[in-house]
């Protein structure tokens, strides 16, 4: 071949090595810019799933009104934990949550029913509450309400069934594991840092929630109060309606 092409051997075998490694750093630069869409598409596509039916900003005068007589330290160390609590609910749904129903035989669209349900009877109940002054809103009294930071700050009010639904669905649709280890791990550390961005507007949007409450005013207050409430009462009723449809779909 050298004789062919009128270049000595080791020429010839300098340029085949330039090519491959020119080849090779083509091909990383691929790869690269490959794996950090994946990050953002994956980071993106878990905030963009959840943020709409959490909607923390929507419910944070609900916040309000269940934290009634609490003092701001109270309200800002509650709302810390329902966004610690939010992220961890989350995360187990994302990872096991559909390993978990696996394992006791239930399927998605019961759990949307059961807890649908759940979500629609919390709505429904806070729809028809009497209404609070704002004065009771922002005034702090020794012997206030007790409220749990779980039950129902962060279930049902803030992570209900159909944002557990969701982060399952995302959780059922990732990678194999017998694919690339290190790509799979980036993935899931975006899926983490979308989760924690859902818990920091969480947070955000409760520890400011009398910020809002004080621009809307004691009409407009009551006004989002009650639509936040009937809101949260037809995401109930829809996702018992999505649950029993695939169910009926099933079994017709």
């Amino acid at each position: 071949m050298a004789r062919c092409t009128g270049l000595p051997a080791n020429r010839i075998a300098q340029l085949q090595t330039s090519s491959i490694s020119v080849g090779n750093q083509g091909s990383h630069e691929v790869l690269g810019a490959v794996t950090l869409q994946n990050i953002l598409n994956a980071f993106l596509l878990v905030y963009a799933a959840l943020f709409p039916i959490v909607n923390p900003i929507g419910l944070a005068p609900l916040f309000l009104r269940l934290t009634r007589g609490r003092s701001t330290a109270e309200r800002s160390a509650l709302a810390l934990s329902v966004a610690r609590n939010s992220f961890f609910l989350l995360l187990g749904s994302l990872f096991i949550g559909s390993h978990v129903l696996e394992f006791f035989g239930i399927t998605l669209p019961v759990v949307r029913v059961a807890g649908g349900l759940v979500v629609a009877a919390f709505g429904w109940q806070l729809l028809h509450a009497p209404e609070v002054p704002d004065t009771s809103l922002a005034k702090v009294e020794p012997s206030g309400p007790a409220v749990d930071a779980f039950y129902p700050l962060t279930m049902p009010l803030t992570v209900g069934p159909g944002s557990m639904s969701v982060a399952m669905t995302l959780g059922s649709q990732r990678p194999t594991p017998s694919g690339d280890l290190a790509q799979l791990a980036i993935l899931g550390g975006a899926a983490i840092a979308g989760l924690a961005a859902i818990a920091l507007t969480i947070f955000v949007s409760y520890r400011f929630a009398d910020r809002i409450i004080a621009f809307l005013g004691t009409r407009g207050t009551d006004v989002v109060m009650r639509l936040s409430a009937f809101i949260l009462f037809c995401i109930g009723i829809q996702i018992v309606w999505n649950g029993c449809s695939v169910l009926f779909g099933k079994t017709v």
